[in-house]
């Protein structure tokens, strides 16, 4: 009779690994000097002033930022791991760190001390060093240990192994309260849920969560010189990552997918410079680009069409750049493609200019750029009325062509601060640090009989990188070209080379 396997033994299947004490040893032993530890990082001086910043809105509360896990794939498929944003952005930590780790910020007198809980390296002599496929040293290489984490972050750092206890301490004592940033690691949150019904801090758990949420959003939407840096970084890759596209076009115009051609090249940049993709990149030609989320990337790329590009390199750190030119495939905008174009490209500097204003809020970027495409529909006869009609109150009919926000917040996420409230976001004024897009499009779909036959599966959208300043604004992004000009003579320059 055959024995039937523990479940948790199945991934055995694949390999047989010794467990004998003469083969440890043996696996163990007769290795050379590990090289030296990593230097300490540039942002960990950034790190105690956003630590600051949190401590201020939660006196008295265990603050706890999970990393996260991998999320399975397929079977025993892993995707690559990324870090929660909240925990990147409170650690300094990209890249594909430290999955399962925990960021505590605990009350103490005078505010909160940060501890990063993390699976440090095992010894050579460990079975974990050659068996873990997780963890070990032969599976995924050489783990930081808990004095080269220290010396990388700047942060206290202790083994994942004394987090119960440290989660656990004088909590519902001397008002000490708990809060945990909710859907990011389930094994986290059940036994903050277990200690918090345990103490008597069950009522109100779940506000205490969200509201921690929304201030890790809240305290992003203003990035400091470090971050502003790394975005920098992020749209210079980018403009490469666009050079590898337009280089790609002749390809991708033989090809039965060219869209996945333009895709590749862009893909392989963002890889080749940073951590990857900060998002699905759309590469949508002809009228493809009238689906605003066409990430399907399936059809052919067509001489004579526009190709729509909306993509971003995530740089190590997980900061992304996020940048939409629409090129034509041919290499010269056509008389009926340059005339949609330039009324995006005028409802976009419209928009910038309004942001360079004094008192100017997140909102008037939006309704700026809206009054350049609703009096450009106007002009050709599309709106059922008057420009004006359609931008007041029960109007809205250039929406039907330009149905999405102009703008959003930008950095470590591509839609970033999504959590904070609205008078923080849509509301507020714009602050100098603050990084947003401008975005605006016009999608004539093929098939929309409003609009003349000339016009109809020309879609194009325009998206620059803005950062506010003291004396305004900048578009950070200036250096990707934008102009029909300069996008012609952008693409005769790579074509020529």
């Amino acid at each position: 009779m055959t024995k039937e396997q523990n479940l948790e033994r199945r991934e055995s299947n694949r390999s047989q690994q010794p467990s004998n004490g003469a083969f440890r040893e043996f696996i163990g032993s007769d290795w050379g000097e590990r090289p030296p530890g990593p230097e300490r990082a540039a942002v960990a001086d950034y790190l105690p002033a956003r630590h600051a910043k949190l401590s201020e809105r939660f006196p008295g509360v265990r603050l706890v930022l999970p990393a996260g896990g991998y999320k399975v794939r397929n079977n025993d498929c892993d995707y690559r791991f990324r870090a929660h944003s909240a925990f990147a952005h409170m650690t300094g930590l990209g890249g594909e760190l430290e999955p399962d780790a925990v960021l505590v910020l605990d009350p103490v007198e005078g505010g909160h001390e940060a501890t990063l809980y993390f699976h440090p390296r095992a010894s050579r002599s460990s079975e974990e060093f050659y068996a873990d496929s997780r963890y070990g040293e032969f599976w995924v290489g050489a783990r930081p240990s808990l004095a080269e984490m220290a010396a990388l972050t700047g942060l206290r750092c202790d083994s994942i192994d004394r987090l119960d206890d440290a989660l656990a301490k004088d909590l519902g004592q001397g008002h000490v309260g708990l809060a945990v940033v909710p859907q990011t690691d389930a094994g986290v949150e059940a036994k903050a849920e277990e200690l918090r019904r345990r103490a008597g801090l069950a009522e109100g758990a779940a506000q205490a969560d969200a509201e921690l949420e929304r201030a890790l959003s809240e305290i992003r939407l203003v990035k400091d010189e470090w971050e502003i840096g790394q975005m920098r970084e992020a749209v210079d890759a980018t403009r490469e990552g666009f050079d590898a596209i337009i280089a790609s076009l002749s390809r991708a115009t033989g090809h039965r997918r060219g869209e996945r051609v333009v895709e590749g090249a862009f893909g392989a940049k963002a890889r080749e410079e940073g951590n990857g993709t900060g998002y699905d990149t759309i590469a949508a030609s002809g009228n493809h680009a009238n689906t605003l989320h066409w990430i399907d990337n399936d059809g052919p790329v067509a001489p004579g069409d526009l190709i729509l590009v909306d993509a971003g390199v995530e740089l190590d750190s997980l900061y992304t750049a996020d940048i939409t030119r629409t090129l034509p495939v041919s290499g010269a905008f056509t008389d009926d493609q340059a005339a949609v174009y330039q009324a995006v490209l005028d409802a976009a500097d419209r928009a910038f200019e309004k942001a360079q204003e004094p008192g100017c809020r997140f909102v008037d970027v939006h309704n700026a750029a809206m009054e350049v495409i609703a009096e450009r529909l106007e002009s050709w006869g599309l709106l059922p009325g008057t420009a004006a009609q359609s931008l007041a109150p029960g109007g809205g009919y250039h929406r039907r062509w330009m149905p999405h926000g102009t703008s959003h917040h930008l950095g470590i996420d591509v839609h970033d601060c999504a959590q904070a409230r609205r008078e923080m976001y849509v509301e507020a004024e714009l602050e100098p640090g603050m990084v947003f897009t401008i975005e605006p499009g016009l999608y004539f779909r093929e098939d929309d009989l409003k609009v003349p036959e000339r016009l109809r599966g020309i879609g194009v959208r325009i998206e620059d990188d803005i950062v506010v300043t003291a004396d305004g604004a900048e578009r950070i992004s200036e250096g990707i070209p934008r102009t029909i000009a300069g996008v012609e003579e952008w693409m005769a320059a790579i074509a020529g080379r």
